[in-house]
Order: C-alpha cells, then sequence, then structure tokens
C-alpha cells in the first residue's frame, strides 16, 4: 500500500517509513536490504557489481548517466571480489538501489561519516539531474556514485556502502524562531551564547582535546591502502600526524591537505528531528569543511546514550594557506523536522559508531 500524507504533513521520513516506501515500490533494491541499512533517518547505499573509471567528473543534465558513461569512460572493471580505487581518479559505480519515487517524496544523499573521514569524495547522481546529491520528487531511474578518493587508495567490493540517502516531504526546515524556541527546551549545543539565527553555529577547537594537547589529524600522504569494510584494521601513525595545540590557538592549513578536526561545542539532535552540517560562508576563508554531513536523530542525545558530542570536521584547505583560529566558525547544523519519531535513535543498538564523539577518526583505525 502507498504511503499517504496529508498536505501539512512536512519532513524526513523515518526509519518505518522507509522501509514502508521500499515495501511499496519506491525504492527498488537490486537484493535484499542488509541488517542497520535503513537507519534512523536514512538508507545506506550500495555499491554494485562494476565499476567505470572516467575521464571528469559530469552531471547528466538532459541525458542519462549511462549515455554520459558511454562517452567518458576510460575503462571498466568488476567489484565482485574487491578492487583498488586509486587517488586522483574519478570513478562511476552504478548503485543497488533505484527508485521509483511518489509525486510527494523527493531526496537527498550525502556521503556516510566513515566516507568523509577517509577523505573519500562522494556524490550520488541520476538522469537527467542537472545537480548532486539531489533527487526531485517523482524520480524514476537508476542511482550512481561518483568516487574519487582524495588522500588514501582504498578497496571497495559489491555491497560496500559509500553513502546515504534520506527521503522527505515538503520541507520542514527550521527558520530562526523556530530553532531558537528548540533550542530552549533542548539545549542543542553546550554554549551559553550560541548562535542559532541561521542553524546552530559551529566553531573549531584548537585548544587541545585530552592528553598531549591533541587538537587533530593531518593524513599522511603515499599511504597503503584502506579496506572500507575492515573495521579497526589500521594503525593511526601509519596514516595519520597528529597535531598538538599551538600556544596561539591556532592552526595553518597547508593547501590540499586534508586534515581531522572537532568542534568546539557539543551538539545534540533531538528525537523528532535530524540535522544535516552545512558550510558557514563561503566568503570567510579558503577551505572546505564537512564531506559527511548528516546527523541522524539521536545524535548527541542523552535519552539514546550521548551527553552532546563533538560534530568532526572534515577540513581540506583550497589554493593557499589559511589560518582557522580557535572558536572560529566553520558551518551551521541546521535542523529539520521528521514525520514521526524513528522507531530506533542513533546510538541505540544499530552500529552507531560515533555517539558521544569527540575526536575520533574513521571506524577503520585502531582506538
Amino acid at each position: 500500500m502507498p504511503l499517504s500524507f496529508a498536505v501539512d504533513d512536512k519532513g524526513i521520513l523515518p526509519d518505518r517509513m522507509i522501509a514502508a516506501l521500499a515495501a511499496a515500490g519506491g525504492i527498488l533494491p537490486a537484493t535484499d536490504f542488509v541488517p542497520d541499512q535503513i537507519q534512523p533517518a536514512s538508507l545506506d547505499l550500495r555499491l554494485g557489481d562494476i565499476a567505470y573509471r572516467v575521464r571528469a567528473s559530469f552531471l547528466p543534465g538532459s541525458t542519462t548517466v549511462a549515455q554520459r558513461i558511454d562517452e567518458l569512460k576510460l575503462h571498466e572493471f568488476s567489484l565482485t571480489d574487491g578492487a583498488v580505487l586509486e587517488t586522483g581518479c574519478v570513478y562511476i559505480v552504478p548503485l543497488l538501489e533505484s527508485l521509483a519515487l511518489p509525486d510527494d517524496i523527493s531526496a537527498a544523499a550525502n556521503p556516510k561519516s566513515s566516507t568523509g573521514r577517509l577523505d573519500v569524495f562522494t556524490r550520488v547522481i541520476a538522469d537527467e539531474l542537472r545537480g548532486f546529491d539531489r533527487v526531485e520528487a517523482g524520480y524514476h531511474g537508476p542511482l550512481y556514485t561518483e568516487i574519487s578518493p582524495r588522500t588514501f587508495p582504498v578497496l571497495v567490493r559489491e555491497g560496500s556502502r559509500l553513502s546515504q540517502i534520506r527521503f522527505r516531504h515538503g520541507s520542514a526546515l527550521l527558520g530562526g524562531d523556530a530553532l531558537r524556541e528548540l533550542h530552549a527546551r533542548e539545549r542543542l549545543v553546550d554554549a551559553d551564547d550560541a548562535d542559532v539565527s541561521e542553524g546552530v553555529a559551529v566553531g573549531v577547537d584548537l585548544s587541545g582535546l585530552g592528553p598531549g594537547g591533541l587538537v587533530g589529524y593531518r593524513a599522511k600522504r603515499h599511504t597503503g591502502l584502506i579496506d572500507v569494510e575492515r573495521r579497526a584494521g589500521y594503525s593511526i601513525l601509519d596514516f595519520w600526524e597528529p597535531m598538538q595545540a599551538r600556544p596561539d590557538k591556532s592552526l595553518i592549513l597547508d593547501p590540499n591537505e586534508f586534515y581531522i578536526l572537532a568542534s568546539k561545542e557539543a551538539v545534540q539532535v533531538p528525537p523528532d528531528y535530524a540535522a544535516e552540517m552545512v558550510p558557514f560562508d563561503p566568503l570567510v576563508g579558503e577551505f572546505r569543511v564537512h564531506y559527511a554531513g548528516f546527523f541522524d536523530p539521536g545524535f548527541g542525545y542523552a535519552g539514546a546514550g550521548g551527553t552532546g558530542a563533538r560534530a568532526v570536521l572534515e577540513v581540506r584547505s583550497r589554493e593557499v594557506p589559511f589560518i582557522l583560529e580557535h572558536g572560529q566558525i566553520v558551518g551551521r547544523l541546521v535542523y529539520e523536522k521528521m514525520l514521526a519519531k524513528p522507531d530506533r535513535l542513533y546510538g541505540q543498538g544499530i552500529g552507531s559508531n560515533y555517539q558521544a564523539q569527540s575526536l575520533k577518526l574513521s571506524k577503520h583505525f585502531k582506538n
């Protein structure tokens, strides 16, 4: 039976509605979903069995992705037994999930947290669409992901999950007044002077976290490869250079280097809401923050095992060196209503790797 919503019902579909959407034929998996593939407010997307290396990234525009692949592919190879994706290359992989969305359901995609923390740049594309990571309401067709490892070569295989997708009915993004009211009730961020005018302002912590005054990690070049399915299998020092706090609490970002830092604030997402990290203002600095922007209901929430959690910041400077200062705002966390509370929150027995996190690398590295 198809999902049915009243006109005023606006928000993001929770886990059980995602399952219902799939049962109604709105999501068409080539193989059955695997356990924990449906998250509280999103669906993990799985790589198919073939990958194409292409000359350049692209948007399909008025044609199909398959047609553009035919025009741009350099070679194709199987992912059935696993394959290495090299840094500096662009790959397109058809996904095991395709869509037949109702006219009132749209979708948005993002890299999974572990993907972003490996500096693997991914974007979902679909036929005849003119934007990355956005799927219009009523779309019927296949999904693909563009993958470009930036720092580490990665081993992937059919079924690997690098991206996630959210489904929404209408728009329920909280404006300034509604966000301030929610913060007054739930204390979304542990700051008495929190700026929540256009989303919760998130600053960078350069004061030093824990023993040794650690402020973050800078990725090493020319490392070994990382198997994206291998948990706690790699030594941190083989891939990362730990960085200690400076007396002036600043950090100079070197061009084209990749950093893992943490937010100054601890944030939380109440059960009836989902959040997304968005850029603060492209005019305030030559750097990019947070490749993986989705925060599920229950992230950092006391009722789901959290006491507020730092947002891990995936930072890359662009063409010029840039100085970050302690507390400098680098992003905003925007909140959106859920259509209903999920059956299970982030952190409640669903393999949540980053609940109550502080400064934390991806799940692939040993603690």
